[in-house]
């Protein structure tokens, strides 16, 4: 993990929650209405982008660009913008897009800043739900809903006997890789709803979060948010978070430790 001496944390959690506000605002003003939608895959599965994403993704760019000229970007639909700065920011224009489609209000902006590739301070916006989850040091994370702040914890309490588990594996898994893992399907008790589940684990409301292929901008901005909320995210082979792909999210080690076991079966 990066030194949390070289950050400074006011400013970039200031800038990530008055652009929470001005997404929300933007989305209301000019993107609530029919979009296009496009398949990324061609007829190979489908993978939806909308005029909404792309629309999110230049706004987004533009306020970094205007506060942070010198600094890298890489965005899920407009790639990378590479500069010589340790700084650079990852964005999920919508995550969630099939929600979107769909009208589900669940979809989410997310933007991340990482220092020389570690995710260090995270927005999660939910507009449609009017809230939003952000962290302000790697020891402070804060849900603003409906204008006010409240500081979010984990649910410590939690353990084995008594987890609220939500799991999503995205069509990833065969029907005989999840033959292999019959305590973890038991255990699946709540609903998978892209970043609100893992939001909701980092504010106490849920306990384990897993869910196969995702990709860096999918997990890079709740990272922070995450384990400032004092929550635990490693990939399934118990590897940095920052690498994405498979990943567990729980609110203990002990039980970190245990559905890292129970994932063994088809996390090689």
């Amino acid at each position: 993990m990066p030194n949390s001496d070289k950050i400074n944390y006011k400013l970039y959690s200031n800038f990530l929650n008055s652009l929470a506000k001005d997404l929300t605002k933007f989305y209301f003003a000019k993107l609530n209405k029919t979009f296009k939608i496009s398949n990324k895959l061609k007829g190979k599965g489908y993978d939806p982008v909308t005029t909404s994403d792309k629309a999110f993704e230049k706004f987004i760019r533009s306020k970094i660009q205007k506060k942070f000229p010198t600094h890298q970007i890489i965005g899920e639909e407009f790639g990378f913008k590479k500069t010589k700065s340790d700084f650079s920011w990852v964005i999920d224009p919508i995550d969630g897009t099939r929600s979107y489609v769909i009208g589900n209000p669940t979809w989410s902006n997310l933007i991340s800043l990482n220092y020389k590739g570690n995710p260090v301070v995270g927005l999660a916006n939910f507009p449609v739900l009017k809230k939003y989850y952000y962290n302000a040091s790697d020891k402070v994370s804060y849900v603003v809903e409906n204008g006010k702040r409240k500081k979010i914890k984990v649910n410590k309490t939690a353990s084995m006997n008594n987890a609220k588990v939500s799991i999503a594996f995205h069509n990833v898994l065969s029907p005989n890789q999840l033959k292999k893992i019959p305590k973890i399907i038991k255990m699946m008790q709540f609903p998978c709803v892209d970043a609100l589940s893992y939001s909701h684990l980092a504010e106490g409301k849920l306990d384990v979060v897993a869910q196969c292929s995702n990709k860096i901008w999918d997990i890079h901005p709740l990272i922070p948010i995450i384990r400032a909320a004092g929550g635990v995210v490693t990939t399934w082979k118990n590897e940095d978070a920052a690498k994405a792909g498979h990943i567990l999210v729980t609110t203990n080690l002990n039980i970190h430790k245990k559905f890292l076991n129970l994932l063994k079966p088809v996390s090689k």
